[in-house]
């Protein structure tokens, strides 16, 4: 079990590594244009996406060794690796489809940055414990899967929105872009990946939203409580409805589309951080 139990952590520790070095593959790639490093950086990637499934899947095992036989989903530790383990596929998969490498020296660093935090903060347990009860439902998986697909999908749209934001504000003074900023995506490029994305992401947390109130009844007896966790949910989906709306219907596009994707992603990241680590309620356990 020992040894099991350290194939696991081994196998997410080396994932946070291989991350880093495809984070700064894809910042090489595009200060020097190097295609060779930046198809490195794309090959760092999907091996860091493929070792951490094989860390998931084992600590998933290990949990059913200890006889407790739970998804890796319920602590911070986990969660942490959860997200990291969507961002990175979310990312490879808008690579894939838009033949774009770019785009991974803005999204790789939130990935690099999760894992880092979850492997190296002091204060993160990354010991396998039994379940609270409220945490013993079948509604554990649907919601947690839900909700982190749509964070995401947010995090390559907040990525993307970000070299946006740099390319226009040269496009709008009429400025030179001079040699990285011009091998960029055009900013019509941009703006399209941002709106895919979050067109991706909106169910998704919809969804997630719908199976948490399922699983808030199961467990607390109530569809909502206006508990932090959901008051802050709640804000974020109206901050990217009103992202669809507006664009829907007021035809938002361009540097505003950009600037509610970026605000967007903060409430996501307080939603999903602080409320759990600044905050007490129903939700408190995800934060131990």
């Amino acid at each position: 079990m020992e040894g099991s139990l350290y194939i696991s952590g081994k196998l997410l520790s080396i994932t946070t590594f291989v991350y880093f070095f495809a984070m700064f593959a894809y910042i090489i790639f595009v200060v020097g244009r190097n295609r060779v490093i930046g198809l490195m950086g794309t090959i760092l990637t999907a091996s860091g996406f493929l070792l951490e499934s094989g860390g998931l899947v084992l600590r998933w095992i290990e949990s059913y060794q200890m006889g407790i036989g739970r998804a890796p989903l319920t602590n911070l530790y986990e969660s942490l690796v959860f997200f990291a383990w969507c961002t990175a596929g979310m990312y490879l998969a808008f690579e894939f489809y838009y033949k774009n490498r770019f785009m991974g020296a803005f999204v790789l660093p939130f990935v690099s940055m999760a894992m880092a935090y979850a492997s190296f903060s002091p204060n993160i347990s990354q010991e396998i414990q039994p379940l609270v009860p409220a945490l013993q439902s079948n509604w554990l998986i649907y919601h947690v899967v839900t909700c982190f697909l749509a964070y995401a999908a947010f995090t390559v749209a907040c990525g993307v929105s970000i070299m946006y934001l740099v390319k226009f504000r040269k496009e709008e003074k009429k400025l030179p872009f001079g040699p990285i900023l011009s091998l960029f995506p055009t900013t019509a490029l941009l703006d399209d990946i941002n709106y895919k994305a979050i067109a991706v992401g909106f169910p998704m947390l919809t969804l997630g939203i719908i199976t948490g109130a399922a699983w808030a009844s199961y467990a607390w007896g109530s569809y909502w409580s206006w508990d932090p966790k959901e008051t802050w949910s709640l804000i974020t989906w109206f901050v990217y409805a009103a992202f669809l709306h507006a664009r829907f219907t007021r035809g938002w596009r361009g540097k505003k589309a950009a600037w509610l994707s970026v605000i967007g992603f903060l409430s996501v990241i307080i939603t999903y951080l602080g409320v759990n680590l600044l905050l007490s309620g129903l939700h408190s356990y995800g934060g131990n």
